[in-house]
């Protein structure tokens, strides 16, 4: 990934920071100029090749994010936000960024967790609602209730991997 795109997505990523801890969501009017500005970036540093690779980056960021949103790990505004970062960026360094947003997203819950003295209760749901899934039968993990999930902003595992996707890339 080039300086040119970290900089760029950087001030995007800032915004959607501040939206998300205050409101615990991303709006449009980030993650669309996100999107538009990256593609028009891409174009004109790179040509053709430049918006081929912004329009792979996208839909990977895109497809692999609504997965993670269909399963209720991430908002919608987190799936729009990583399409604008694809689209900076492409296809490699946005599979990084899910790659260590995730990984910063799992110590994040685990802090959390342990701070609130619910490991024991979140390990035995995590392994009952595994083996209702394994085993095909109607359990918690299946049904649309988000009562137990535990929210935190995304955008505090979204900042810190894309800076370690950018320095280790």
């Amino acid at each position: 990934m080039a300086v040119w795109a970290f900089w760029g997505c950087l001030p995007f990523l800032a915004a959607a920071l501040f939206t998300d801890i205050r409101f615990m969501r991303i709006p449009n009017w980030i993650t669309f100029p996100l999107l538009i500005a990256g593609l028009n970036a891409q174009g004109i540093m790179n040509g053709r090749y430049g918006v081929l690779a912004s329009i792979s980056g996208a839909g990977t960021g895109f497809l692999l994010l609504l997965i993670m949103h269909l399963l209720g790990a991430v908002g919608a505004g987190d799936v729009k936000l990583f399409t604008g970062i694809g689209a900076w960026a492409g296809i490699l360094f946005t599979l990084q960024v899910i790659v260590y947003s995730v990984l910063f997203g799992a110590v994040i819950g685990w802090v959390i967790v342990l701070a609130r003295r619910e490991a024991g209760s979140r390990i035995r749901g995590m392994i009952s609602r595994s083996a209702g899934f394994l085993l095909l039968r109607d359990s918690p993990a299946l049904r649309k209730s988000s009562g137990g999930l535990l929210k935190f902003p995304f955008m505090l595992a979204v900042i810190p991997g894309f800076i370690c996707a950018y320095l280790y890339l």
